[in-house]
């Protein structure tokens, strides 16, 4: 299987929809990051193999049958939507809700992506080669550099790990990007 794209994106959160409704589940929302907030909310053009997403409203034991069931069904990773980036969520600004973006809403199943600012600081912490292109989009499409400066320097100053390496990154984007 290639990569994610948005119409396989969104067929398999329509299935996961029409699971849920199935079972008669109550409301699940998910927050996704990752490269597929990147493609589903933000519009970069770039490849993913899957929507990291942190659920409410079901435990991730309780979602990973279902997940597992479209995988075969749709013929995905069976891995495609999963909890991965929730290693950084403790670096969100506790305000992060208000930037959200909602990418598909159904009566049984929400996804919220993160905000510009949100994926900007996951981006450094995470400092990986491909994310380099990923965080210089985002600064190009206005996330708010001083806002994210500023949260990353909040988590220095509290001991997070990684936080020295994530202000490093973001001043060399904007090296690269020339002074925003």
């Amino acid at each position: 299987m290639g990569p994610l794209t948005v119409e396989i994106m969104n067929q398999a959160l329509q299935a996961l929809e029409k699971k849920l409704e199935a079972l008669s589940h109550q409301p699940v929302r998910l927050i996704i990051g990752g490269g597929g907030a990147m493609i589903l909310a933000h519009q970069f053009p770039l490849a993913t193999a899957d929507i990291d997403g942190v659920p409410t409203g079901i435990t991730i034991a309780e979602l990973d049958p279902l997940v597992k069931e479209i995988s075969q069904e749709q013929g995905l990773p069976p891995d495609w939507l999963n909890p991965y980036f929730s290693t950084f969520v403790h670096t969100l600004p506790s305000d992060y809700g208000k930037r959200l973006i909602s990418v598909f809403k159904k009566p049984h199943l929400e996804v919220l992506a993160l905000g510009r600012e949100e994926m900007l600081i996951m981006k450094c912490f995470a400092h990986r080669r491909k994310d380099v292109g990923h965080a210089r989009a985002l600064l190009r499409a206005g996330a708010d550099f001083e806002f994210v400066e500023s949260r990353i320097e909040e988590l220095q100053k509290k001991g997070i790990p990684g936080a020295r390496a994530a202000l490093d990154f973001l001043e060399e984007m904007q090296e690269l990007e020339g002074d925003l």
